[in-house]
């Protein structure tokens, strides 16, 4: 069973920046798309950025393009999304997501074969 860890969500104010990591310990990653969504407050989940099992394809949403950038380090089992020049609409539990296919299918329906507990980012001056 799959199990995904986020880190590095906290507090931040408007235009900085945050890096999130979710890690799967003595997985390879290699066999997976992954993903990562959030959800805000009262909204429903939404897919933020996703990246092809061989880091070939990446895809994001339109509102975090040239701000977020995600990619992963297969020799540390971790997955990362940068986030540059946050803005408070932003806030929101960031969750990581896995799917096993070489391409980003799942994720474009919400539907990911395994989820992390999420990590909370806060945009706020």
């Amino acid at each position: 069973q799959l199990q995904l860890m986020e880190s590095g969500g906290g507090s931040v104010q408007p235009g900085e920046s945050l890096r999130l990591s979710c890690t799967a310990p003595g997985y390879t990653l290699a066999y997976y798309a992954m993903g990562w969504f959030r959800q805000a407050p009262g909204k429903e989940r939404e897919g933020v950025a996703c990246i092809s099992s061989q880091d070939e394809f990446t895809n994001y949403t339109d509102s975090v393009k040239g701000r977020f950038i995600i990619s992963t380090d297969k020799a540390k089992h971790t997955v990362y999304l940068q986030m540059n020049d946050l803005r408070p609409e932003d806030t929101a539990v960031y969750y990581c997501a896995a799917e096993v296919r070489y391409y980003c299918l799942g994720y474009f329906e919400n539907n990911m074969d395994y989820w992390g507990k999420g990590t909370l980012v806060t945009v706020s001056s």
